[in-house]
């Protein structure tokens, strides 16, 4: 399953419905490059995630972040969301509910104990959070005692440093401030935004 998850996960948080639905509209026929996380410390984030998934769940990976317990996990599995993200290292009982509903886990983790830990448990893509604090080099240097591990940098992931993380062993990114001007969220502008989505392939897609 996440041999065909998007390299590029781009996180949303404390957007509105129609805010996220804007950057959704910009994303149009993007959905082999990026995923779309939207945190639960957003407003009425049930409702936006109920209705982003149903209106772009056919192409689109969308999922949530900032998932802290098995309440919050249920409740964003039970919106639509397809995936769900944290930025701690959740427990085995959530990954297991994650296998049955056959959702994608994406827990975190900063530590080789942690990731191994929840690699037994049955994690589908490790997030190492915060990754810009533990460094590009880090993901390398775990796989080389660890083998190979499916990982995803987040954390002061931007668009100047998004292919170095690749260089350096992850397989995945989370960005968020990264990729788009808040402000051109906020304002729904979507010429700032196209602009920026531009800016961000031609450094690394090219």
């Amino acid at each position: 399953m996440e041999n065909n998850f998007p390299k590029v996960t781009i996180i949303l948080r404390g957007y509105n419905y129609e805010q996220v639905k804007t950057v959704m509209d910009v994303l149009k026929g993007k959905h082999d490059h990026y995923a779309l996380e939207i945190t639960l410390n957003s407003p009425d984030v049930l409702t936006t995630i109920n209705k982003i998934s149903k209106e772009y769940g056919n192409n689109f990976y969308i999922g949530a972040g900032t998932v802290l317990s098995l309440e919050d996990a249920t409740n964003a599995i039970d919106a639509g969301a397809q995936f769900i993200l944290s930025p701690i290292k959740l427990s085995k009982e959530i990954l297991e509910m994650c296998k049955q509903k056959n959702i994608l886990s994406i827990p975190g983790a900063m530590t080789p104990t942690e990731v191994m830990e929840l690699k037994m448990n049955g994690a589908d893509i490790i997030k190492i959070f915060p990754a810009n604090t533990v460094g590009k080099k880090f993901f390398n240097d775990i796989q080389a005692p660890l083998g190979k591990l499916p990982l995803m940098a987040v954390g002061g992931v931007t668009l100047d440093n998004t292919v170095s993380f690749f260089e350096n062993g992850a397989d995945y990114v989370g960005i968020a401030s990264g990729i788009f001007n808040k402000e051109d969220v906020l304002t729904q502008n979507i010429k700032g935004l196209k602009e920026s989505l531009l800016l961000f392939e031609n450094k690394v897609f090219k």
